[in-house]
């Protein structure tokens, strides 16, 4: 699906629905640095895709920090010569009340979620258009289209303005051979979401969605595969919805 050669970062990668994206692009071949402020933890899901590291490797990155990225970026080049792909998949929440959000909880989570997208468009397209090819998959939430605050108001906020942000950016870097895309999962089976979702509201939760079950994270990273390959060169500023039928458009 995507040529061998390329190298993709993906942000958050230590656990969750970024270690399932970066094992599936590393099972199409890919070079894969798994980025994370859990430098730790990425090096072990890096070591259970390649032990040798020689195409799968963990880098510290705090996405709040410019300067994080501008090191992440040096440090993938140093080992694997450049860029290809970048998977914004870091992303923070706290399942507070709206009414009861903290102006420090809010600049937390924004900082992480819609500030560290921005940070990785910026910096690390650059060094894509620089290059004449790349591609950008950022990760939104059906959250961020319908409003839902059931992982938090900040949360849904943030993502919506990474919706907006992949139009921006993709309107910006077109030119240069970089696509811009981002896919909006609704409810996926995954521990954070168990960790939210009391046992005795999950049985209402799926009732809610149209299809009967929570989203597959695999196919998520699989539709984010495709986005990141070399063929999509058509596609640019468009949200992939995930949601099971909650919100059609």
């Amino acid at each position: 699906m995507t040529a061998e050669s390329d190298v993709a970062v993906v942000t958050g990668a230590a656990r969750g629905l970024g270690a399932v994206i970066a094992a599936r692009l590393h099972g199409h071949g890919l070079r894969v640095a798994l980025a994370d402020v859990d430098v730790e933890k990425a090096a072990e899901v890096a070591r259970h895709l390649d032990p040798s590291r020689a195409t799968a490797r963990a880098f510290a990155l705090d996405v709040r920090e410019r300067a994080s990225f501008h090191d992440l970026l040096a440090g993938v080049v140093a080992v694997w010569g450049g860029l290809h792909v970048v998977v914004n998949n870091a992303a923070g929440t706290q399942a507070t009340p709206v009414m009861q959000i903290s102006a420090e909880e809010f600049d937390s989570v924004v900082g992480v979620n819609l500030s560290g997208t921005f940070n990785a468009c910026q910096i690390l397209g650059a060094h894509l258009a620089e290059r004449g090819y790349g591609r950008i998959v950022n990760i939104g939430s059906l959250a961020g289209q319908n409003g839902g605050t059931a992982t938090g108001a900040h949360y849904a906020a943030s993502k919506g303005g990474i919706h907006t942000l992949t139009k921006v950016f993709a309107r910006e870097l077109a030119a240069s051979g970089v696509t811009v895309n981002a896919v909006a999962p609704g409810p996926l089976d995954l521990p954070v979401v168990h960790r939210l979702v009391p046992p005795e509201r999950m049985e209402s939760l799926i009732a809610t969605i149209p299809v009967g079950r929570l989203g597959s994270p695999g196919f998520v990273a699989q539709v984010v595969a495709l986005l990141a390959s070399r063929d999509a060169s058509s596609v640019t500023g468009a949200c992939w919805d995930v949601n099971g039928g909650l919100y059609l458009r």
